[in-house]
């Protein structure tokens, strides 16, 4: 069974990442790798390297990575205790650097296992409908095909997405594949949409950076992603994420700011 994100291991602490369609998404004529599977892939790595779930990782995004680049990732430890392990992940295409990745990873037994803030009322996904990609993608851009995305059946869910900032999703892989860490990284990087439509534009913007935490992962198909847009100016954006499993369970939360960017093509708004 192939990953959502492929990894190839070319050492003991590096890997390779082949910049295909199905990681792309982007307009027409700008097409480049998702910011979450950047992310996902070096979750993966890290797991694969230290055999350890992770605890919390952030990238920091400073460039494009174009359909049919390879992505070196190149791991350095940090420290590496008896039950914590903290390592950083360099993402490059050449000499150039895409991302950078810190991250923790451990697993503690004995200890509290609790969460404060339940999953909100949502329909189940089978009562929901397709939510489109805005705005419209490049024919190469392909990730969201291999996504199935819903929202609440609701006709005014725009417009209160617009007063509060608040608004919900269910995602899953379409081929079957298990939900890691690397697939919360990829869906943690759907904040930048819900900021846009927010502020009622047909997309977000471009990341700067990718946060998620894992408190720990079910066994689940859907995922209900419960996102919060918290504020805009000065050409940015701020939004947060809660991650559900279909049971309830709080798997993950995550947080993103953006550079807000202004879309002016059919489907704007």
């Amino acid at each position: 069974m192939t990953h959502f994100v492929p990894i190839e291991r070319i050492s003991e602490h590096g890997y390779r990442v082949r910049v295909t369609e199905e990681l792309c998404v982007g307009p027409l004529g700008h097409v480049f790798l998702f910011g979450g599977a950047g992310l996902g892939a070096a979750v993966r790595a890290l797991e694969l390297t230290f055999g350890r779930g992770l605890v919390w990782a952030t990238a920091q995004y400073v460039s494009f990575a174009r359909l049919g680049d390879e992505v070196l990732l190149d791991i350095s430890v940090a420290q590496a205790g008896r039950s914590v392990t903290q390592a950083t992940v360099i993402g490059r295409v050449g000499d150039n650097t895409i991302f950078n990745v810190m991250g923790a990873l451990g697993d503690r037994e004995g200890y509290p296992d609790q969460h404060w803030r339940d999953m909100p009322d949502m329909p189940p996904p089978d009562a929901c409908e397709d939510e489109p990609q805005r705005p419209t993608q490049d024919p190469k851009s392909r990730l969201r095909a291999g996504l199935d995305v819903r929202a609440r059946p609701d006709a005014m869910r725009h417009q209160a997405a617009m007063q509060t900032g608040r608004s919900q999703l269910w995602i899953r892989q379409k081929r079957p594949g298990p939900v890691d860490a690397a697939t919360l990284a990829i869906f943690a990087d759907f904040v930048p949409g819900a900021i846009g439509g927010a502020l009622g534009r047909s997309g977000g913007g471009n990341s700067l950076d990718n946060n998620l935490r894992v408190r720990k992962i079910v066994p689940t198909d859907w995922v209900l992603c419960d996102v919060q847009a918290q504020a805009a100016a000065r050409g940015f954006g701020h939004g947060h994420m809660r991650l559900y499993a279909e049971d309830g369970t709080l798997m993950a939360t995550a947080s993103q700011s953006i550079i807000l960017r202004t879309y002016t093509g059919p489907d704007a708004g």
